[in-house]
């Protein structure tokens, strides 16, 4: 199947330009032909436009940078601008998630129309998280798994199993067995099957909730399966604070779901078009 279908790794970014050269970097050492990667900018500033621009030649895989103006946190906007610039095939991550190796054969191997692939990352420490550079950043995980686990027992770090690859098909479907929403920074799915929905909902505008739970609701009313592969398609999270979350998004999702409604007209294509 992977030799059938050609993808696009959508990174969405905003300015942490050293964290997205090490993202691509793990990228292009499992590079394969199978996929270009899209990076969605939201609004980051001149000089790190100017860098991204001069790292183009840099990859095997082509490299499509699509920024928009820095107009408060407006990632759901260009994240529609990359599914229109996008192959058939669509893997969304984070700038701040460093995809392992196998990441895009995991996505690739289980792909099927009319399924919402959903992954999981390994959230590491921030003790950790500080070693991490160029070097064969998609074997991280594996290398420095001692340091990992300890930090981890330690209370620092959370998910670690998530790193850990199973390949074995009866374990990894039963690790699968349970429903579980998706989340922003590792899902996949073919490109007609967003559009089904008119792709992300541009209300949300603060982290959190519209670029995963409102998708989700959306594809399953849409008739798009979710299907875990958990284990699989493994990605490091980068340590950082986190994000606060929006009352406002609490409330735009409550009506949404109200609606019952699987095509928002406040996405790809709007209603005055």
């Amino acid at each position: 199947m992977t030799e059938k279908i050609q993808a696009s790794v959508i990174v969405a970014f905003y300015n942490k330009i050293e964290l997205l050269k090490i993202v691509l970097s793990a990228l292009n050492n499992q590079y394969d032909g199978s996929f270009n990667v899209v990076i969605a900018d939201d609004g980051s500033r001149s000089d790190v436009v100017n860098e991204i621009s001069s790292l183009k030649t840099s990859y095997k895989f082509e490299l499509i940078h699509l920024w928009q103006a820095d107009n408060g946190f407006r990632k759901n906007k260009i994240l529609n601008q990359a599914v229109l610039h996008s192959n058939e095939y669509l893997i969304f991550i984070d700038g701040d998630c460093i995809p392992q190796r196998n990441f895009v054969l995991d996505h690739l191997i289980n792909a099927q129309e009319g399924y919402c692939l959903n992954g999981r990352r390994a959230d590491l420490s921030e003790t950790v998280s500080k070693k991490i550079n160029l070097e064969k950043p998609e074997t991280f995980f594996k290398r420095h798994i001692k340091e990992i686990l300890i930090e981890y027992m330690f209370g620092r770090g959370k998910n670690i199993e998530k790193g850990f690859r199973i390949n074995i098909s009866k374990i990894s479907d039963y690790l699968n067995r349970k429903e579980k929403g998706i989340v922003g920074c590792n899902f996949s799915l073919f490109r007609n099957d967003i559009l089904k929905i008119n792709g992300f909902d541009e209300r949300y505008e603060a982290a959190g909730t519209g670029e995963d739970s409102d998708v989700e609701f959306r594809l399953r009313l849409a008739g798009v399966r979710i299907k875990n592969i958990f284990f699989k398609a493994n990605q490091i999270h980068i340590y950082h604070k986190e994000l606060p979350r929006s009352p406002d998004n609490d409330n735009l999702f409550s009506a949404v779901k109200e609606s019952e409604k699987s095509y928002t007209p406040f996405g790809i294509k709007r209603q005055e078009d």
